[in-house]
């Protein structure tokens, strides 16, 4: 049994019900004979993969569904063996070289050149329009997150073998994007679904799942949903989630009851309270506390980047110093630079809490 996030995502471009000038785009993109190297960014839960899956299923038919991963080995200028798992079809892969930390070079040079040297050819079906495309597409997942090196690897790849080879390149955000590959790239962004988008599809879900309420009153049911979107902050896939969950738990659902269309998950609830204890208590003790929290946080996959941004806003919350918001937004923004440019994620976030620690200190003092 499959989660409704995956159960109910669309499988071609004319199933998506939102962003309509996007999907057409992509439609005339994926039609057209000279199909563009893409740099799609976006923020968490725009849809951004839903649609660049459904573009490939354009291309090149059902075939794209059906995957397997494969473990490569690389080895580094050191003769270290590294292996890195590969998800992929016929005519596509899918892969995070950010997660091989500075040898994610390495994986690019390596792996896109053996995949660029071989020409795609279908013997099957020479005359199908899904077959006329002889490229492949790589799918590259957080690409703000490479090196510069593994991007300026990235942008010799894309001039050498194109012919051969697509790249769509997925992020949240370009700034740590090279100029040379944003300029190599057709950038589309994917902005976050409305909130009245977000309440619709979850509607379409409930009716397909004969989820139960306490009451048949549309406008009842539209208005907790709504709740639940508003509190998803636009992340339709957590909204999804969160709807899910409440469904699983509730045989029927009582409209009245307002906590159940807010679900807090553990580790927002963690920097919550990691917050409060910073406004409270700013010493050595809160920061050896704060170090074990980071390392819990860190251990269960949390990004640095998403715990350096929910703690800035969960601070923010607290104050209301006008001069001591924009130092910590400051702050914040320093400390994201470092986290994208060094590799102890630990160290940085702990120096902006110490930062911010300092700031809080000399506003309220």
């Amino acid at each position: 049994m499959s989660l409704w996030v995956d159960k109910y995502r669309p499988k071609n471009l004319g199933s998506l019900s939102y962003h309509g000038t996007i999907t057409q785009n992509l439609q005339a993109l994926a039609r057209s004979g000279d199909f563009p190297h893409l740099l799609i960014y976006g923020p968490s839960g725009a849809g951004k993969k839903t649609r660049i899956y459904a573009t490939l299923n354009e291309i090149f038919g059902s075939q794209v569904e059906k995957l397997k991963i494969d473990v490569k080995t690389f080895v580094t200028s050191s003769n270290r063996k590294l292996e890195f798992n590969v998800l992929s079809s016929a005519y596509h892969l899918e892969i995070t070289p950010s997660d091989m930390g500075n040898n994610d070079r390495v994986v690019i040079q390596d792996l896109l050149k053996d995949i660029a040297s071989i020409e795609q050819v279908d013997f099957n079906n020479q005359s199908s329009s899904k077959t006329k495309h002889r490229f492949k597409v790589v799918i590259i997942n957080e690409a703000d997150s490479l090196s510069r090196d593994a991007q300026a690897a990235l942008r010799r790849t894309m001039e050498k073998y194109s012919s051969n080879i697509r790249l769509i390149l997925v992020c949240n955000s370009i700034s740590n994007i090279i100029p040379p590959i944003k300029s190599r790239t057709l950038l589309i962004r994917i902005p976050s679904p409305s909130t009245e988008e977000i309440s619709s599809i979850l509607s379409h879900v409930a009716r397909k799942e004969s989820v139960k309420f306490s009451s048949t009153n549309e406008a009842e049911i539209n208005k907790f949903l709504g709740t639940l979107a508003d509190n998803s902050n636009r992340n339709l896939r957590k909204a999804l989630l969160s709807f899910e969950t409440v469904a699983m738990q509730n045989e029927t659902i009582a409209l009245n009851n307002s906590s159940l269309s807010i679900i807090n998950l553990d580790w927002e609830v963690l920097i919550r309270n990691l917050s409060v204890t910073i406004r409270q208590n700013r010493n050595v003790a809160t920061l050896a506390k704060v170090r074990v929290t980071m390392y819990e946080l860190l251990s269960h996959c949390i990004p640095a980047r998403t715990i350096l941004k929910t703690l800035l806003f969960n601070l923010l919350e607290l104050f209301t110093q006008q001069t001591l918001i924009e130092e910590l937004v400051d702050l914040g923004s320093v400390f994201d630079e470092r986290l994208s440019l060094g590799q102890k994620s630990i160290f940085h976030l702990e120096g902006f809490v110490a930062k911010a620690m300092v700031a809080i200190d000399n506003a309220l003092s």
